[in-house]
């Protein structure tokens, strides 16, 4: 949910009115979670994703709040291989995704909701960025 929030944004817009930039939150695509699921696990939904649609110059943002999550954590490893820029957005002490990606924001806690909320004042503040002049 927080992926599709802060993708709405970059794609919609967040503060100021310009060009729609491209993003995506996976998955929103329930024919996708049954298909690469029953196929491949749950636990690559993401990272078949990230192998169909990911080119080197993107830039991936795995959200986990304990940083283990083994859906993202598979997802930041095919687009490692891509060669994509990572970026973990994690809680507690950053888990697996400590060591996979390239850039790291660990909310120094272990209360989840804490955590969540700390993953979208990032989100906001990098669609501020976006928009910067």
């Amino acid at each position: 949910a927080d992926s599709q929030h802060i993708a709405a944004e970059i794609v919609g817009r967040y503060k100021k009115e310009r060009r729609g930039l491209p993003a995506i939150a996976l998955t929103t695509d329930t024919s996708i979670l049954t298909s690469v699921g029953n196929d491949y696990g749950y636990d690559y939904i993401f990272a078949r994703q990230i192998e169909a649609l990911c080119r080197p110059e993107d830039l991936v943002i795995g959200i986990t709040t304990s940083g283990n999550s083994k859906n993202v954590v598979n997802a930041i490893i095919e687009a490692n291989s891509i060669g994509a820029t990572t970026v973990g957005l994690t809680g507690g002490t950053g888990g697996k995704l400590m060591e996979l990606c390239k850039f790291n924001l660990v909310m120094p806690s272990n209360d989840t909701p804490r955590i969540q909320e700390a993953h979208i004042f990032i989100g906001h503040s990098l669609c501020g960025l976006l928009e910067a002049d």
